[in-house]
This record gives C-alpha cells, sequence and structure tokens, in this order.
C-alpha cells in the first residue's frame, strides 16, 4: 500500500537536504530547481538566515531591483534583528523607499559601507562593479536561471561559495544582441548561469523542490507534464481544495460561460472564429476585456481550504500577452469598460508573480504562422502558470491545425543542448487540455 502524499513533508524533506548541502556540502555550488510558486524566495531567506546565524557572511545576487527590494523585505519581516545591507547604483531612486523604514537595513552604493553585515543584497549588474573588497565565504543567486552565463563571470570572484535558485521552465536569459555565433561554445555567455555551471561542473549537487503551493490541483498536473516532464512537482493543494464562487449567476453569455467553467475546472477556453488578424486583434482584445470586466462585476470570491472566500477584487486578476503592444491595447479596451488596477503585461514582466485569476491571449491567437518567439517555451509557462485558482485563455480558433502546419524546424546547432520539452510540443500538449474546456463565441 502506497504512503499518502504529504505536501508539508516533502517540501520540508527537501528543504532539509538543500541546506545540509549548502552548510556543510564539500562542493562550491548547489543547484536547486524550482517549479512555479514552490517557495524560491522563502527558501532564499531560509538559507541567508541558516548561514548568517552560522556565522557565515553572505552575499545575495538577484536579478532586478524589484526582487532585491522584496527580498530585504522578506528577511527584514522574518527576523527584524538580522542586520541586512542592501547596496543600490547611484541613480536617482535607485530601491523603494520603504526599506528606509526598517530599522535592521543599511543602504549604500558603496560595498564598503556595507562591509561587516551579515546579508548584503544587490542586482547582478550591481555586483559585477565592486571591486577591492574581500570575498564573501558564500553567495546566493536568486532567479538563477533568467541570469547570463557572462553575468555570472563577473561577480564569480566575489564569494568562495554558492547556492543556485531558480526555474528551469521559465523565459531564458534575455539578450538585445544575437547569440548565434556562440551556439554551443562552452563560454556562450547567452546561456543561463545554470546551464554554464553545471556544464562546466557536472558533479555539483542538484535538487529540486516538489511542491507548488500557488498552483491549484487543477493546474500542477498539466503545468508539470507540458514544462517539466524530467522534475515532475505536485500541488500543494488536493482536488476541490481550491474554491472560485460568484456573488451573481450568470447571465448565459459565452463570457460568463467560460468563467464558470474556469471557476468548476481550473482552465477556460474562450475560442473566437478562425481568422488571420493583426497583432493586436480588436475582436480578441474586447474579449479579454469583457471577460475580466465580467469577473469583477460577478464578485468572485476565492477561498482555499477552510478559509473564509476572499473577494478576486481588481488587484488579484492579471492579463497576459506574449506582445506589449496586445497589453497596451487590453488596458485601453480596460479602461473603455471602467476597469482600473488589473495588472496587463507580457510574459516577462509577469514572471515571478502570482493572482487568483489570470487571463491571457493566446500567443497563437489569429497568427498566420509559429515562430520561434511565438513557440517559447518558458512564455507559455509563464502564462499558464501565474494563478491560484483558475486561468482563462482567449485565442482564436485553429491552433491545433497551425501547429500541425508549422512543425517544429529549429535548425540543430552542435554541442547545444536539446531543449525539452521543445515550445511546439509544449503548445500541442497545453492545447489539447485547454480544448476540453472550450466555450465558442462568435463576435
Amino acid at each position: 500500500m502506497s504512503t499518502p502524499f504529504d505536501p508539508s513533508a516533502e517540501a520540508a524533506r527537501a528543504t532539509e537536504a538543500i541546506l545540509a548541502d549548502t552548510l556543510h556540502g564539500t562542493h562550491r555550488g548547489v543547484v536547486v530547481d524550482s517549479p512555479p510558486g514552490a517557495g524560491k524566495s522563502t527558501l532564499v531567506v531560509n538559507a541567508a538566515r541558516e548561514l548568517a546565524a552560522a556565522g557565515r557572511p553572505l552575499m545575495v545576487i538577484a536579478q532586478t531591483n524589484a526582487q532585491v527590494d522584496d527580498l530585504v523585505v522578506r528577511l527584514a519581516a522574518k527576523d527584524p534583528q538580522l542586520p541586512v545591507g542592501r547596496l543600490h547604483s547611484s541613480d536617482p531612486d535607485p530601491y523603494d523607499k520603504a526599506l528606509d523604514e526598517l530599522d535592521n537595513v543599511r543602504t549604500s552604493a558603496k560595498a564598503g559601507d556595507l562591509a561587516g553585515l551579515d546579508i548584503v543584497i544587490s542586482t547582478a549588474a550591481k555586483w559585477a562593479h565592486v571591486q577591492g573588497v574581500e570575498p564573501w565565504p558564500h553567495a546566493i543567486v536568486d532567479e538563477a536561471y533568467q541570469m547570463r552565463s557572462d553575468a555570472l563571470l563577473a561577480v564569480a570572484g566575489l564569494f568562495d561559495r554558492a547556492l543556485f535558485v531558480g526555474d528551469p521552465g521559465q523565459l531564458d536569459p534575455f539578450s538585445i544582441v544575437g547569440a548565434e555565433q556562440w551556439a554551443g561554445l562552452s563560454y556562450d555567455p547567452s546561456a543561463s548561469a545554470v546551464s554554464t555551471l553545471l556544464a562546466h561542473n557536472p558533479e555539483l549537487p542538484q535538487h529540486r523542490l516538489p511542491v507548488s503551493w500557488r498552483l491549484p490541483a487543477s493546474a500542477a498536473p498539466l503545468v508539470s507534464a507540458a514544462f517539466y516532464p524530467y522534475t515532475p512537482f505536485r500541488s500543494g493543494t488536493g482536488p476541490g481544495e481550491r474554491r472560485l464562487s460568484f456573488g451573481v449567476a450568470s447571465d448565459g453569455s459565452a463570457h460568463d460561460r467560460v468563467i464558470d467553467e474556469a471557476a468548476e475546472s481550473g482552465w477556460g477556453l474562450l475560442e473566437l472564429p478562425a481568422r488571420h488578424t493583426p497583432r493586436t486583434d480588436p475582436e480578441a482584445v474586447r474579449a479579454v476585456a469583457r471577460v475580466v470586466r465580467r469577473l469583477l462585476d460577478r464578485g468572485g470570491a476565492a477561498s482555499t481550504g477552510a478559509s473564509e472566500p476572499a473577494p478576486v477584487t481588481a488587484e488579484r486578476i492579471a492579463v497576459g500577452t506574449a506582445h506589449r503592444d496586445q497589453a497596451a491595447a487590453v488596458r485601453a479596451a480596460l479602461a473603455e469598460l471602467g476597469v482600473a488596477d488589473v495588472t496587463v503585461d507580457t510574459a516577462n514582466r509577469l514572471q515571478g508573480r502570482e493572482f487568483d485569476v489570470t487571463v491571457v491571449l493566446h500567443p497563437l491567437s489569429g497568427r498566420p504562422d509559429a515562430t520561434a518567439f511565438h513557440l517559447e517555451t518558458g512564455r507559455l509557462c509563464v502564462l499558464a502558470s501565474r494563478h491560484r485558482h483558475a486561468c482563462i485563455v482567449v485565442c482564436r480558433a485553429g491552433v491545433a491545425e497551425l501547429l500541425d502546419e508549422h512543425p517544429s524546424t529549429e535548425p540543430v546547432q552542435l554541442g547545444v543542448t536539446v531543449k525539452f520539452p521543445d515550445g511546439w510540443d509544449a503548445m500541442m500538449t497545453t492545447w489539447d487540455h485547454l480544448a476540453d474546456h472550450r466555450v465558442p463565441w462568435t463576435p
């Protein structure tokens, strides 16, 4: 008889093993793979506190100023007495001014001013300019899969040992220049820090967090199968534990029916008639905006387990798109409907965030082709994994046919590890699942 899966126990065991390797291991690096919503930030905060308590000063490397400020706030909330340094740039307003209210936080643009503090946190870009300091015994690299290998090389001399924490399913590191000339080389600067690290140090301990506390039981199996086939994970909640209800009954429209489908099953597909359209398809954009308007008008409430239902306000809803002009068009359509405070952005900017309900404009909606950009695995993974309760996808019909007409034809490059699953396969897996929750609509 198999032992029932205990998410808390499994997560605790994984965390214990990670901390043991970080504190007592002999390797210079430890890698942790984390699925969406598995508690990367919590792990970083706990590891930082454990190292500081053991008398091992450390530096923490994040990829954006927002991530740095968030980690500082989390550390202060967890341990208000722990001295923390926030190393920032010399730009105007370089950090969240809320940090000035924290008694245990010291801010400075010079690393020397923060010497002697238990923990110093900054971005990889800022750390790359730090010189003339004694190396830290330890470092923690947050969102390590979104860090380019050249950025890691620039800071590698500042620490002796490091814990790398990141999500391998998210978008690859961003580069404004083409990197084809380096493809397959061991020093490819555009590759992720983790992939380059493991290519040169395959013996490093690798761990994974086995539970997503964000994704509900309705979403974790699909996201795991589509984007993490070799590192599967489970939801921290069981079937039926997450509930989405509405105070106003459905009016029978396609918008309300897809909302009800998503509330019941976790997924909903509002399918418009097949048609090739401009990228900012006006009908699809209006459909997205109308779904959001109805979510608010119907007074949604979300609950988990025995908790009291909490209102699904505008701040708890997000709209995800592939392109910035699509996001701008959705914002304008929402404004026309009197909707404010809903987050509308591209997958790149939604990374790391979570909401109760997400509405996604499908990357292939209305397209005549399936380009490498639109088949990017990480982009679809981000869009499909931001929600705690339900995800509603708006798309024109014909995606399956489009994928059949445009098989993956990316050139094979020697020395480059084939990414699996590729975007074509992940797109088809998710579409097959969404098709079971389809609500057709004719504008």
